[in-house]
């Protein structure tokens, strides 16, 4: 009965925390402390300075010859590719073809950088190997969301893939802060440029203000009421999302003899909630955006149930 308690507290210990700063941000939004224009700039800066910052910080001051692993890195990138493959053959059950590309992404593309950053700080007290999971999977996230959202767009669906859209999704995956702060880290750590006092704490306060800022934006950006127009497609993406990947790919992590940190890093990578960023990514490229952002609703609601709820089982089984 200890044990399970001391599994249970663990779990609870390191999900609610997360999800608590969350439920603040939507209880600030309804108190009118934000506003969404604000949530939205928040999240926007959280993106392009505070998780750069995070990662550059972690990644800088690491040994990164001794912590690169090629096989988790390869692992991640071919989960994804999978994880990708399934949502594909998985969107002939919406009827509506103007939703497919929508679907896709809502199913593949998690909240890797802003969740799963948050959530292994809150286990191990850094992300590096989250950081690395990162750079097996945010370059083609990115790549095919731009990709499929351009050809599935209701004014290129008829069109084939042209060399303008490979270049912008060259340039966007090119101008990503999340990869731009990730590859300045591995050079500086490479390179072993010493770091000022000066700089290393400014950077370590603008990286310990990344998780809790993004979680916070994250929660007052939630708006239920968008859920109910699409509710059974959301759900069944979210089932795709929360459970099934992580029923396929974590017994494999597992057989593959990934654990402790590594292991809580693809759990998040395959359960956590669909990324905000689909929502306006979907938007800005000509699509409806109601299932992304009912998809995002549900995700996020219900993430905090079933990564409890995964993470408890494999602390019990022994594997964190």
């Amino acid at each position: 009965m200890g044990s399970f308690l001391n599994d249970l507290s663990f779990s609870l210990n390191a999900t609610i925390p997360i999800f608590i700063m969350m439920i603040l941000g939507y209880i600030l939004r309804k108190i009118d402390l934000l506003d969404e224009k604000t949530s939205k700039k928040i999240n926007l800066f959280s993106f392009r300075i505070l998780l750069p910052a995070l990662l550059f910080m972690d990644l800088s001051t690491a040994d990164f010859i001794s912590i690169w692993d090629t096989k988790y890195v390869l692992f991640c990138f071919i989960v994804t590719v999978l994880s990708i493959t399934i949502s594909f053959a998985l969107s002939f059950f919406n009827k509506d073809k103007t939703e497919k590309g929508e679907f896709i992404q809502a199913s593949y593309r998690s909240s890797a950088a802003i969740l799963g950053i948050a959530f292994v700080n809150n286990i191990y007290g850094n992300s590096t190997m989250a950081s690395l999971m990162i750079i097996g999977t945010v370059p083609l996230y990115n790549i095919i969301a731009v990709i499929l959202l351009s050809l599935t767009s209701p004014e290129n669906r008829s069109k084939k893939l042209s060399k303008k859209i490979i270049l912008k999704t060259l340039k966007d995956v090119a101008k990503n802060p999340i990869i731009l702060g990730i590859a300045a880290g591995i050079i500086w750590s490479l390179l072993k440029i010493p770091q000022p006092v000066i700089m290393s704490k400014s950077i370590s306060y603008l990286g310990n203000m990344a998780s809790p800022l993004s979680l916070i934006s994250l929660g007052a950006l939630f708006n239920i009421g968008d859920a109910k127009s699409r509710m059974s497609m959301s759900f069944f993406i979210t089932f795709i999302k929360l459970i099934l990947f992580c029923a396929i790919f974590l017994p494999v992590s597992v057989w593959l003899d990934f654990r402790g940190e590594k292991l809580i890093s693809i759990l998040v990578m395959l359960g956590s909630a669909t990324t905000g960023s689909c929502f306006t990514m979907a938007k800005n490229m000509g699509h409806k955006g109601v299932l992304t952002s009912c998809s995002v609703m549900l995700t996020t609601l219900f993430s905090s149930v079933t990564l409890t709820l995964w993470l408890f089982l494999l602390k019990t089984i022994g594997y964190i």
